[in-house]
């Protein structure tokens, strides 16, 4: 009986990448030949309609990026200058910045060591006189611990901004990400789950948040005055061409949550129960969406992190690193904290390849090379 060939990649297996159909490919042709002049906006509008009713709220706003989401929520928050922004460590720097952005201050706190999201307790420790609301982050699609958080935030009376951008189609309860506080937010960079290239979506419920972060997202634009303007604002719009593509995404967004999930799955499969990693989860009440397939390195094993993705590469696999913690950063170093879980979680986690169009023959190919690494 002939052997079946030992699977070997021909080519870098790639830590990300998008599901494009001919759908995309058919509704930004439409938009590049028709969308012009009075139809400028005729894929925008559908895509943030197709948006807010898959996350379920009133209203979204599509954008130049999920920065530009965070920013405008901030502003929208009515935060400034004298307030505190709780901002969990393990985020992409974005989460911080916008904090900044505003001249607000973000005060850092822990992440649980299952999730890697904000930790209520760490939360409810960090809350003064001056904190003004909360951002949690959905990293790496799994949902932060909403239930607590907002029990928390209504206690305090806090604004709650959800930073969903890694975390499409992730829910609690049965309710999508995005949809859990004052305000969430979207990214689309290539590297997520739906994607435009770049681009964002700020969704909320409340009017004032929206028609705050439309004006400010629009240069400060006065409605009723033509090239009139009440303030600076900032350039944030999205185009119809990335709006169009966007549509066609959120159109098949089910199948492309499920995938990733399916994804996941099989990492579970050929890693589940492996001494020295810890893996992905996902609580009771939550959905995951898996946006990255992920490893935390234990204290056991006796490769580094870092060895480890150079030796990955070796063997023609992508990996990236987690976020470090963001008062490890040159800019936040000056700042105090105690935050030791997400001091470990951030240093030694590792994202595996995750991208819609991996095979379980390639997730397998890398699952056995990080076991034959660890066991070294």
């Amino acid at each position: 009986m002939k052997q079946k060939k030992k699977f070997s990649p021909k080519e870098l297996i790639l830590t990300a990448g998008p599901s494009v159909s001919e759908k995309e490919v058919r509704y930004v042709t439409d938009a590049v030949k028709h969308g012009w002049n009075n139809h400028y906006r005729d894929y925008i509008e559908k895509f943030e309609s197709a948006f807010a009713k898959y996350i379920g709220v009133k209203y979204a706003l599509s954008l130049s990026s999920g920065t530009a989401a965070l920013h405008l929520a901030a502003i929208g928050c009515d935060i400034g200058p004298g307030d505190e922004v709780i901002v969990p460590e393990i985020t992409f720097v974005a989460s911080a910045n916008v904090v900044k952005y505003v001249g607000a201050t973000p005060v850092f706190v822990d992440i649980e060591s299952d999730t890697w999201c904000m930790d209520p307790v760490s939360l409810r420790k960090a809350i003064t006189k001056k904190t003004k609301a909360i951002m949690p982050v959905h990293i790496y699609g799994h949902p932060a611990n909403m239930i607590e958080i907002n029990k928390i935030a209504k206690e305090f009376k806090l604004k709650v901004i959800e930073d969903a951008c890694p975390s499409i189609g992730a829910e609690v309860n049965g309710k999508k990400t995005g949809a859990l506080s004052d305000v969430g937010c979207f990214s689309f960079q290539g590297a997520k789950a739906v994607v435009t290239g770049e681009g964002g979506m700020l969704v909320t419920d409340d009017r004032y948040i929206y028609e705050k972060a439309r004006d400010y997202g629009n240069h400060a634009k006065d409605h009723t005055k033509a090239m009139w303007h009440t303030d600076i604002g900032y350039m944030y719009r999205m185009t119809n061409m990335q709006a169009a593509f966007g549509l066609a995404q959120i159109e098949r967004v089910g199948t492309m949550v499920e995938k990733k999930r399916k994804i996941f799955s099989w990492y579970k499969e050929f890693l589940d129960g492996v001494h020295g990693i810890t893996l992905n989860t996902e609580k009771p009440w939550a959905k995951n969406e898996y946006w990255m397939s992920s490893i935390v390195l234990d204290k056991s094993v006796r490769i580094t992190r870092d060895d480890m993705m150079v030796e990955l590469k070796k063997r023609n696999i992508d990996t990236r690193p987690f976020f470090y913690p963001i008062s490890m950063l040159p800019m936040y170093s000056s700042v105090k904290v105690n935050n030791p879980v997400a001091y470990y979680v951030g240093p030694h986690g590792i994202n595996l390849p995750s991208g819609h169009n991996l095979t379980r023959e390639q997730v397998r190919y890398v699952s056995l090379a990080v076991k034959e690494l660890i066991r070294k």
